[in-house]
């Protein structure tokens, strides 16, 4: 039986791509969690600066009503002292009893205005220590966001070139297997977090989930007559004689 056949080919091409795509997710791994809680912190900064922002604005407006309220007291203040004025000039107490409700609206508009003031300096004041926390928070993150980028950084740079190397390989491996059973590939190897969908048989059990596999469906996985799947997990089986020894 001539064992360099058809599937056999497609069999070590995908076995090759399998190694190639093993030793890609390696670095990954190596990146671990980096990656995830660099994009993280940094979604996580753009967000409080953007509340940041928000609530120097809401100072802002808060600042500014004070200070209409106080203009609003001045002007009270002023009609008080007019009406005052003009009481000591009045000729009847009609005239005198309608400045002297003027004066007590006056006198509700300070009262008013006040309390106003007192609650927008209350809101500032909580405003502006959540703007101290925030701003706190953010030389936090950011101290760990370039400690986590330099981390990451240092392992980009350890394995770049060796990455660059295994994409091109892979590429042209890729190349060569057809698109169909590509295809199968890449959906196999998405479903398992080790990103296995190419193994062997070990003890006669599957290198993947390692359950029995029969002695019929060993000796067909030998033969390498056809594309032959796991039964249990859908990994595509090879034979043992086509993995190299660690």
């Amino acid at each position: 039986m001539a064992k360099d056949n058809v599937i056999e080919k497609k069999l070590k091409v995908l076995l090759s791509l399998q190694k190639v795509d093993s030793k890609l997710d390696e670095f990954e791994v190596l990146k671990g969690e980096l990656p995830m809680e660099v994009q993280d912190l940094e979604d996580e900064l753009e967000g409080l600066k953007t509340r940041i922002t928000n609530i120097e604005d809401d100072i802002a407006s808060g600042n500014t009503e004070i200070s209409q309220y106080q203009n609003t007291i001045k002007d009270a203040e002023a009609l008080i002292l007019k009406y005052e004025s003009q009481q000591n000039q009045v000729k009847n107490n009609r005239e005198y009893d309608a400045l002297t409700k003027e004066i007590e609206l006056q006198t509700l508009e300070i009262e008013l205005s006040n309390k106003r003031i007192k609650d927008c300096q209350t809101d500032i004041d909580s405003k502006n220590e959540t703007l101290e926390s925030s701003k706190a928070s953010i030389e936090s993150k950011e101290g760990d966001l370039v400690a986590k980028k330099e981390e990451l950084k240092t392992i980009i740079e350890e394995t770049q070139k060796e990455e660059e190397v295994l994409k091109e390989k892979r590429a042209s491996i890729e190349g060569k297997v057809e698109e169909r059973l590509l295809k199968a590939y890449k959906k196999i190897k998405s479903n398992y977090r080790n990103g296995l969908a190419v193994v062997s048989y070990e003890r006669n059990s599957c290198g993947g989930c390692f359950n029995k596999i029969p002695p019929q469906k060993q000796l067909e996985i030998r033969t390498r007559k056809k594309i032959t799947i796991c039964e249990h997990c859908g990994r595509i089986m090879v034979d043992p004689e086509l993995t190299p020894a660690k």
